[in-house]
Order: C-alpha cells, then sequence, then structure tokens
C-alpha cells in the first residue's frame, strides 16, 4: 500500500511539473522534491526518465478522459446536446488556473520521432478522444458520422490550441457555434432537440 502511495505522489507531481514546463525542462530531482520523495524511491518505481513521462501520460489520460466524459454525460442525456456539451465542459477547463494547453501535443512535439513510445501513446490518446467523439456522434443519429466526428474533432483540438495561444476560453465559444452549423446543416434543429432521442 505504501509502494502504490509513493508511487500515485509520483506520477501527480510529475503531471502537474509536465504541464506547466514540459517535458525535458522537468528533471528528476524537481519531480521527487515536488512528491516528497527520494531520487531512490523514485527510480525504484521508475527506471528512467522516459518510462515515468510514459507512466504519468498515462495516469493523466484515465483521468482526464473519464472526468471529461462524466462532465458531459452529467449534463444531458440528449445524444445531440453532448455534442455541443463538449465545448461547454472544455470552457470551464480553460478558465482553470493549470490550463496549459493539451500535454500530449506538448510530448508529441518534445518526441517527434515516431518509433517513440511516448508519441506512440499520445496518439494512441487521441484516438480514443476521437473515439468518443465518434460515439457521441453515432449516438445521435445524424449522417455521415465518421465525417462529423473528424469536423468535430478539429474544432475541438483547434479550441484547446487557441485556448493556450491567447489565455482566453473564447476559442470553445465559437467552437460550438461552428459545431451548431455543423449539425444544422444535417438538419437537426439544435434549438429544437426532442429530449426523447
Amino acid at each position: 500500500m505504501a509502494q502504490s502511495s509513493k508511487r500515485e505522489q509520483l506520477l501527480q507531481a510529475a503531471v502537474v511539473l509536465f504541464a506547466r514546463k514540459g517535458f525535458h525542462g522537468v528533471g528528476i530531482d524537481s519531480i521527487s522534491e515536488k512528491a516528497g520523495v527520494t531520487k531512490k524511491t523514485l527510480y525504484h518505481h521508475f527506471k528512467s526518465k522516459d518510462e515515468l513521462i510514459l507512466a504519468a501520460l498515462r495516469y493523466y489520460d484515465e483521468r482526464f478522459r473519464n472526468d471529461f466524459m462524466k462532465a458531459i454525460e452529467a449534463r444531458t442525456t440528449n445524444p445531440v446536446e453532448r455534442l455541443l456539451v463538449v465545448f461547454d465542459v472544455v470552457e470551464e477547463w480553460f478558465r482553470k488556473d493549470d490550463f496549459y494547453g493539451c500535454m500530449f501535443v506538448g510530448a508529441m512535439g518534445e518526441y517527434p520521432d515516431e518509433g517513440s513510445p511516448i508519441r506512440s501513446f499520445c496518439q494512441e490518446a487521441k484516438g480514443l478522444m476521437l473515439g468518443y467523439i465518434k460515439h457521441l456522434v453515432e449516438k445521435s443519429q445524424l449522417q455521415r458520422a465518421d465525417q462529423l466526428s473528424q469536423q468535430i474533432i478539429l474544432l475541438l483540438e483547434g479550441a484547446i490550441t487557441m485556448a493556450q495561444v491567447n489565455n482566453s476560453s473564447f476559442s470553445a465559444v465559437y467552437a460550438k457555434k461552428a459545431v451548431e452549423v455543423l449539425i444544422g446543416d444535417l438538419q437537426v434543429p439544435v434549438n429544437k432537440i426532442s429530449k426523447t432521442i
């Protein structure tokens, strides 16, 4: 139990530091200090910094995606409305003090080699998010599900990037309006969505 607790402390500390300062910009000393453990303890749980980075990304992905989906699904049971609520949830994320942009995009920028396990995991995490958006689109029974899923994920990724660049949450509002237009083009009047779909 104690070992698991120390490991989680290290992962939590790593996520905070990597999000704020990047991956190459954070040393093992900083992580162990923030976690309140020795370097020996860190290396007991992780054989290398790359192994710690990969574990931290997995830890972050699992929690972020789970919280993201729960937040969306708690607000409405209507499948079409959930496609719009996605952008309400990210707008709240953009307003938080600990928003530093997408950790996976940051990691891929610092680990550009296609063979890198870190880059591969980030691509996998992005694929899982696309899968969730596609699931929402399919539940909504809108036409051209594949195309619409790709359009929505493009707007979502763009909103995240612009929120980081401009230090503003407005990109989520604009992206949501664009999704309303896309849905409207598919002959679904957003303002008259049945609550019983």
